[in-house]
């Protein structure tokens, strides 16, 4: 059972129907969420690390929600109040990852890394006037989808899914991604089942240690997907919107009205197409001129498409994605 409304009041508005944009990592979530930010009336962050020291505490150890129940929601729901703060020194804290969602240019190297002092504040991303709505993309989500509903039951959620291939050639470019899988950071030992690593059974757990890159990879996309299966049997229609990260990119306008009629808000099917089409060219909104559709063909050895498929052949199938051995 979810918990009673709360009412959260951030710069004199009343929060209504926040939305999240929930994936597996590189799922093509950060293009739906360069549209959302650009969008007139939303407030969109991602990555303030007050919200990503809960997501990732409750992602790693999710007993520590379970356990807690209304308290995680208020945690979260406290992260959230800091978070979505529309003023000069609030915007200096955000992460390159959410100036970029914003199209601003980076900051000097000399400001990052370090403490915000007040000669660093240049201004906000976004002026308060007009905001109605607030957002949030950081990374891994999908991991706190329960405990977002619990702290804002009118929430909508909105999840991107991706071919697991092209998301685990993404992730194995990725050296933050990859850092998770240091035996300093995985806590298979203490978390089992541990669904951050999608690691499921004793078999998974003991060839850990030794298993590919690819493989921790794929455990980890197919892990999220059988969280967002679960989250499509679970949640109610009005507050779970699913993309196709390859129908966004073939049918950007398309998507964007779907998605318009879900928010009750406008996103501007301009604004997304021009954000595949800069994708696609390795502009400067392309989230990584990776993110094409079937680059995995050319990106992943045979031996890596080979375990990603034993790995999660199953759910790329149950996706409608073909195996490279199906004729």
């Amino acid at each position: 059972m979810r918990s009673t409304p709360h009412i959260l009041v951030i710069n004199g508005t009343k929060v209504h129907r926040p939305v999240f944009i929930l994936g597996a990592p590189h799922s093509g979530a950060g293009l739906l969420a360069r549209a959302v930010k650009r969008s007139a009336g939303f407030h969109l962050t991602t990555g303030r690390p007050g919200v990503l020291r809960v997501v990732y505490a409750f992602a790693r150890r999710p007993a520590i929600a379970t356990e807690r129940g209304a308290g995680a929601a208020r945690v979260i729901r406290d992260a959230y109040a800091e978070a979505w703060q529309i003023s000069a020194r609030a915007c200096a804290e955000c992460p390159e990852e959410c100036r970029e969602l914003a199209g601003l240019p980076p900051r000097p190297a000399v400001l990052r890394d370090r403490p915000v002092h007040d000669g660093d504040v240049e201004g906000p991303c976004v002026q308060p006037r007009g905001i109605t709505r607030y957002a949030d993309a950081s990374p891994d989500l999908i991991y706190s989808a329960d405990v977002l509903l619990d702290a804002f039951p009118d929430a909508q959620l909105v999840q991107v899914i991706r071919d697991g291939r092209d998301a685990v050639a993404d992730m194995l470019a990725d050296d933050r991604c990859l850092a998770w899988f240091k035996p300093g950071l995985a806590n298979l030992d203490t978390v089992f089942p541990n669904p951050f690593f999608g690691v499921e059974d004793h078999t998974e757990r003991n060839r850990w240690p030794q298993a590919a890159a690819a493989v921790k990879c794929a455990l980890r996309w197919r892990g999220s997907v059988r969280l967002s299966a679960r989250l499509r049997q679970q949640v109610p229609e009005e507050q779970l919107f699913t993309v196709r990260y390859e129908d966004l990119v073939a049918r950007p306008r398309r998507v964007a009205g779907d998605m318009s009629r879900y928010l009750d808000a406008d996103l501007s099917k301009t604004t997304l197409s021009g954000l595949v089409r800069a994708g696609a060219h390795g502009g400067p909104d392309a989230g990584g001129a990776e993110h094409a559709v079937g680059a995995w063909r050319d990106r992943l050895t045979p031996r890596q498409l080979a375990q990603v498929e034993k790995v999660a052949g199953t759910e790329l199938q149950r996706l409608g994605y073909r195996l490279s051995t199906d004729t």
